[in-house]
């Protein structure tokens, strides 16, 4: 878009109060595209602000609690152990939820964007329009891999796959394979976080799902990676470590681009169907309280090891 049609569309959004709205939407709306029109933008707006009030001040996105203690890089090797255990069953299990997700979608648009996810966590890699693609498992290599583009034509490496990532970091702490990922390690709060991104991000109702996608890209966005990893370099500098922190980093780095993103696919869901903003808002908060158990679970259980 050229830089005479943003300012157009700046002016177009101050004359019509409509101060917020992407640059997408607010095309839309000035082209009188079907589903998009001026009054139905100021509802919107009254509805983020709802989101923004009532979902986004969630205690899990302001102040989590655990990770603002773990990016202090004060951690025992034991604390860390537990924390890399109780990350890969989320970590694994997230997977069954994506694939419900992509099972449950209600187009095809949706359901490779859900593939998408779920190809890209097993290990292939994303094609990018220009950039290498090879990875061998450690952060040097995987700052190689893109986080975007599309899996289309993308290579599966078994050692992209992000579960490997974390097997990277579990192997450093002493951990083997069967000690970590697996169901029956995970905690009741981090079991029970597991089974709420099922129930509610890949449930067969797709409001239900676009509500807890919503809350959990939300949640991503709000800074905990960041946390994390500030805190393993911390741990690794104190310690004189050399844990590879590229499953974090990767993780990092790809949602510091999807703030955007989600603003647009929220804006699109609101534009192209019936919303009912009671149950959105309810089921993102349920989602969030799941994301908060685990959360909790961790804070509780580090307090324990020494």
């Amino acid at each position: 878009m050229s830089v005479a049609a943003k300012l157009a569309l700046d002016t177009f959004a101050e004359e019509h109060d409509l101060v917020g709205l992407t640059q997408p939407c607010l095309q839309a709306i000035a082209q009188g595209q079907k589903g998009y029109s001026v009054e139905k933008a100021k509802r919107f707006l009254a509805f983020q602000a709802r989101i923004h009030n009532e979902l986004l001040k969630h205690r899990i996105i302001t102040d989590n609690r655990y990770t603002a203690w773990f990016r202090q890089g004060k951690q025992t090797q034991e604390q860390i152990q537990a924390f890399i255990i109780q990350f890969s069953v989320f970590s694994n299990l997230f997977l069954v939820a994506q694939l419900y997700k992509m099972i449950n979608a209600d187009s095809l648009e949706g359901m490779r964007a859900s593939k998408e996810i779920l190809a890209n966590e097993i290990g292939v890699v994303f094609k990018p329009d220009s950039s290498r693609t090879t990875v061998n498992g450690d952060e040097a290599e995987t700052r190689l891999v893109s986080t975007e583009g599309t899996v289309e034509g993308g290579v599966f490496r078994f050692r992209a796959a992000h579960f490997e990532w974390l097997l990277q970091m579990a192997s450093r702490l002493g951990l083997e394979f069967n000690d970590v990922g697996q169901q029956r390690h995970g905690t009741e709060s981090t079991l029970f976080f597991c089974d709420e991104l099922r129930r509610l991000y890949g449930g067969d109702d797709y409001m239900t799902s676009q509500a807890a996608s919503y809350a959990v890209e939300n949640w991503a966005a709000a800074g905990f990676w960041d946390e994390l990893v500030e805190g393993f370099r911390k741990y690794n500098e104190r310690t004189r470590s050399t844990l590879p922190l590229a499953f974090f980093s990767w993780h990092s780095r790809l949602e510091a681009q999807h703030a955007q993103h989600t603003q647009e696919e929220l804006e699109e869901l609101y534009f192209g169907r019936d919303v009912d903003e009671h149950a959105f808002i309810r089921r993102g908060n349920e989602m969030l309280d799941g994301v908060a158990a685990f959360w909790d679970g961790l804070e509780n259980q580090r307090k324990k090891i020494q």
